[in-house]
């Protein structure tokens, strides 16, 4: 058993070795002093992500510390940008966008302008609600929500049809939402 201090690029992690498995986790500077994420931060934001209106007593209690302690923890996440945004999450149906659709979009280069051409237009499509840059046969995964399949059929010919540098696109509509999250396992 050991450990050991990783540097990738910029970032700084902690990299704890046992036997054949090792564990990386993020390690922070603050004040010139490096720290890592601990297990009290951890746990504020496990609850933060499934609680996210959550108050901070409530959240205090939910992780045994005081209230401003936790106040002052979740500042801290928030300020070093653990925690990007606090969101309410629609229910698609509600909104009549209950027909989601996986788009491959294969450009026609790769080079700088190119795809940055390509990211400028995509994120100016409202019904895009992800994009991706992908290894594989596809350069670009979208997900995109549509009313249904003739609602997506307009954004097609008014929007993805116009991506620039776009020679194949497939489209693949999901049947059913199986499961979904937007919490990262910590």
């Amino acid at each position: 058993m050991g450990w050991s201090f990783w540097r990738k690029s910029l970032s700084y992690f902690f990299v704890l070795e046992f036997e054949n498995y090792s564990v990386k986790r993020p390690i922070i500077e603050r004040n010139g002093v490096i720290m890592k994420l601990d297990a009290t931060d951890r746990r504020l934001l496990s609850v933060l992500q499934v609680k996210g209106r959550i108050s901070n007593s409530d959240l205090a209690d939910h992780v045994n510390m005081s209230a401003s302690a936790c106040h002052r923890r979740v500042g801290r996440l928030e300020a070093e940008g653990y925690i990007q945004a606090y969101v309410a999450l629609l229910d698609p149906r509600k909104v009549d966008r209950q027909t989601t659709v996986f788009v491959e979009i294969t450009l026609s280069g790769q080079n700088e302008e190119v795809l940055a051409n390509f990211e400028k237009a995509v994120a100016l499509i409202p019904d895009v609600l992800e994009c991706h840059l992908m290894a594989g046969s596809a350069d670009f995964l979208l997900k995109v929500v549509a009313k249904d399949t003739e609602d997506f059929a307009k954004i097609h010919r008014k929007f993805l049809a116009q991506l620039p540098g776009v020679t194949q696109m497939q489209s693949s509509f999901a049947l059913r939402t199986i499961f979904k999250t937007t919490a990262i396992p910590l």
